[in-house]
């Protein structure tokens, strides 16, 4: 590891070349780039998980801090790392002080691997529009994280009114294991029939603030083309805010899957005896992992949202975004497209 104080871009683009001439097949294989936009108080968090995600992703790993925007003079701090606590690849930490950090674009794009898709990331609040971050204009694939929003429904709101093909959450991925359990269930109950099985409706018992389970909402209600809504359930129901999920179908029967709180899922149907498959609670690097598998864009997830949103048209928006600057130092000013 080398530590760049009050250093350039320049500098840390030589630092980064020095290195991997020295670092012979640890580097090879990238196979995209991962830019992390974090908080001070959430680094460690997100370098534990970008750390697990390059294990299973060979990737170079940028992670930016933006610090002191109001800091009289511009500064960047920077660690580069090959093969150290980041992960057995390339990554570099720059915390960026003053006006740089409005301009994070400029030390990180001569950063990115070349011929390398760029997935950008924000471990906290991101930006209201994408349009306004560089840092997400020019990435293919951008993730956010709904769940750590103080208002969970507006903020799934911020994200579908500003959604473009490419855009994922992790409020979404966490419910993962749950589509997949549900999805075995009806997928049991058609085998037993021998025929499809229609969802006529439902309800989720959890949280009905948390993101994931407006998401699970969302899906539910449009895959099976019926309303499941969310009601208040009696005990903690985790990170997912997923106690259990009850489903009426065709032929008046009725499915319920439910957590135990022991990395489980009981799940009832009709003319079966009660079964048990895994539902494990999973951590921000597995998350992570999930959404750097596909760079395609997520129409399920698209789909989910209109429905957890009532607006509708997202898939059909183009993937694109165009710089549009601002500055937070004066949010009452009009944001205005960056001159070319």
């Amino acid at each position: 590891m080398t530590t760049l104080w009050d250093t350039t871009g320049s500098a840390v683009v030589k630092e980064l070349a020095a290195q991997r001439r020295t670092g012979g097949a640890v580097l090879s294989g990238v196979a995209l780039t991962l830019v992390v936009v974090a908080d001070e108080s959430r680094v460690a968090e997100a370098e534990e998980a970008a750390t697990h995600a390059a294990e299973m992703h060979p990737c170079r790993v940028l992670i930016v801090v933006r610090r002191q925007i109001d800091a009289p003079a511009p500064r960047l701090d920077a660690e580069v790392l090959i093969g150290g606590r980041l992960g057995p690849g390339e990554a570099v930490v720059m915390r960026m002080y003053g006006r740089l950090a409005l301009h994070a674009e400029s030390v990180v794009l001569p950063l990115l691997a070349a011929d390398a898709p760029v997935v950008t990331w924000w471990h906290g609040a991101p930006p209201e529009r994408m349009a306004t971050d560089a840092l997400g204009v020019f990435a293919d694939r951008r993730i956010t994280d709904s769940s750590l929003a103080e208002d969970s429904q507006a903020a799934l709101r911020v994200r579908a009114e500003d959604y473009a093909p490419g855009d994922t959450d992790l409020a979404w991925t966490r419910s993962t294991a749950w589509r997949a359990v549900l999805t075995s269930t009806l997928d049991s109950v058609s085998g037993r029939r021998s025929d499809a099985v229609r969802v006529l409706g439902g309800r989720i018992e959890g949280d009905p603030g948390n993101a994931t389970a407006q998401l699970l909402s969302g899906w539910l209600s449009s895959r099976g083309g019926c309303s499941v809504e969310i009601v208040a359930g009696s005990r903690n129901a985790g990170p997912s805010g997923v106690e259990a999920v009850t489903l009426e179908l065709d032929q008046d029967e009725r499915v319920v899957v439910r957590a135990d709180h022991r990395g489980g899922a009981i799940i009832s149907q009709p003319n079966r005896p009660d079964s048990t498959l895994a539902l494990p609670e999973r951590v921000l690097g597995d998350l992570l992992s999930e959404e750097l598998r596909r760079l395609d864009p997520d129409e399920p997830y698209s789909e989910a949202l209109e429905a957890a949103t009532g607006l509708s048209g997202l898939s059909d928006r183009a993937p694109v975004r165009e710089h549009v600057w601002f500055d937070p130092a004066a949010p009452r000013a009009k944001s205005r497209k960056e001159a070319p």
